[in-house]
């Protein structure tokens, strides 16, 4: 019969005398400590919740593209989302949700995010002490409490929390031994993100020798993964398609990457910005795992090299991409217990960082002040041309102009000349999409020079920047 090595149980320590510790019983021990850490990770992820809304792109624009399908689904839309540059799992945890709303709300789906990045902390906890012990659980949970880049994505409604936190459950599965329900853990991992496959590999390590244990181990993350996102089967070709072609236009490189770093710089400078000085802990941990080479160890090690190595590929280095990394190097930096202290002391900085980064989502977005004022001054029906990441208008016939991007044309209407011909009474532009441009004018010379052309030949009506409770890019409205 195959069998699979299992990591000794670990065992809580023996009880201190009363006063000599945080496991004294007066103070709740490891469970009081833990919902100490959810309560402050839930005060940090819900300031600033409500920022951007009711316009769902200001926050992040991949809001727009779950959250009103989500809600389509449950409003006569049956359950065939007919996209897939995600799977559709998330999409189906939010259904239920906005069944009761009469449009799209971004605010509900925002909460289930929060919950599902609560989940993700606990899970993380769980692996650091599964791996480790209980100091190492702590330490991880503290470290996903108050990492900068899980708290920014934890309040919106996206794919990266929910892989963050099918990562870490497969993964304490793993490292228990519980190899056929990780692999369904897996399959919902990867049903949440396609990079969910990744998983695959600590799996093979965790049950290596038990190769019948493996076999249904992968046969369940398949099933989990189909069950999750079933009309993948119906629709074989369009699902692989457009899966295939996102992971394609990533390693292509996005808007405002085009003169950054190398990826392994940049991908450790945005786990840097997400961790602080804590990284050098966990690289020190993962070297330690490479070296002792337990199981355990070869199983978060695992994990962490074959995803980091994919995101070496990449050209666009969105600082959520390395989002699944924190729970395996959390859990990693927590494994020295004489170095916990130190490592705790060490989360002030991303902590700071963190604060820093509410308190601007505490302010109003220029964008919506933009569209407040064109309310007020346009009249209505006029035909306006918009930079995306702009407060959109109902009541307006809008031009979308196309995000510009290093593997695509420009576009044809990013021309003052052919707006004008075209009836465009008012053209927005932003500093989110223009500053960029204007970094690589290599890249795009017709992208700035339509800039420039709105300045030399329309009239500026009205300029907004950050400042003055005020937060977000610059936007300048434009009358031609």
């Amino acid at each position: 019969m195959d069998t699979v090595e299992t990591p000794p149980a670990r065992e809580d320590p023996p009880a201190r005398a009363p006063g000599r510790g945080w496991a004294d019983s007066r103070w709740g021990g490891t469970p009081a400590l833990l919902a100490v850490l959810l309560a402050l990770a839930a005060v940090l992820r819900v300031v600033g919740i409500r920022y951007g809304l009711p316009f769902g792109n200001l926050l992040n624009p991949d809001e727009q593209s779950i959250v009103p399908r989500a809600w389509k689904l449950v409003h006569g839309g049956g359950g065939d989302p007919h996209w897939f540059d995600y799977p559709t799992l998330l999409m189906y945890v939010n259904a239920p949700f906005q069944a009761w709303q009469s449009e799209p709300s971004y605010l509900t789906a925002r909460i289930v995010a929060v919950v599902l990045a609560l989940g993700s902390v606990v899970t993380t906890w769980w692996l650091g002490r599964r791996a480790y012990g209980p100091h190492a659980g702590a330490v991880a949970a503290a470290i996903a409490t108050v990492s900068t880049l899980h708290v920014a994505y934890s309040r919106e409604a996206v794919t990266d929390i929910p892989l963050a936190l099918g990562v870490g459950a497969a993964l304490a599965l793993m490292v228990t031994g519980r190899i056929e329900i990780a692999g369904a853990v897996a399959g919902l991992a990867t049903g949440f993100k396609y990079p969910g496959v990744f998983l695959v590999v600590p799996l093979v390590v965790a049950a290596w020798g038990a190769w019948r244990r493996l076999v249904t181990a992968i046969l369940l993350m398949g099933l989990c993964f189909l069950a999750s996102s079933p009309f993948v089967l119906v629709h074989r070709r369009q699902a692989l398609h457009e899966a295939l072609r996102v992971q394609r236009l990533a390693r292509k490189g996005w808007l405002g990457f085009e003169h950054d770093h190398a990826a392994p710089i940049a991908f450790v400078d945005r786990l840097w910005h997400g961790l602080g000085p804590v990284l050098i802990v966990a690289a020190v941990g993962l070297t330690v795992a490479l070296i002792r080479r337990s199981r355990t160890d070869l199983v978060l090690a695992s994990f962490v090299l074959v995803y980091f190595a994919d995101l070496l590929t990449l050209r666009a280095h969105f600082d959520r991409y390395a989002l699944p990394l924190v729970p395996p190097l959390a859990a990693l930096a927590g494994r020295f217990r004489a170095l916990a202290p130190v490592t705790l002391l060490l989360l002030v900085v991303p902590l700071t960082w963190t604060i820093r980064d509410a308190k601007e989502l505490t302010r109003t977005d220029t964008r919506i002040v933009a569209a407040r004022w064109i309310e007020r001054h346009v009249a209505a029906g006029s035909k306006i041309a918009a930079d995306s990441s702009t407060a959109l208008v109902g009541r307006y016939d809008v031009l979308q102009l196309q995000l510009p991007a290093p593997w695509q044309a420009p576009d044809p209407n990013r021309d003052v000349a052919r707006l004008r011909r075209d009836g465009v009474d008012v053209v927005v532009a932003t500093g989110a999409i223009a500053d960029r441009v204007r970094a690589a004018p290599d890249r795009y010379p017709r992208e700035v020079r339509f800039y420039d052309d709105l300045r030399r030949r329309a009239d500026l009506l009205f300029r907004v920047a950050a400042g003055g409770g005020r937060a977000g890019p610059w936007v300048d409205v434009f009358r031609l």
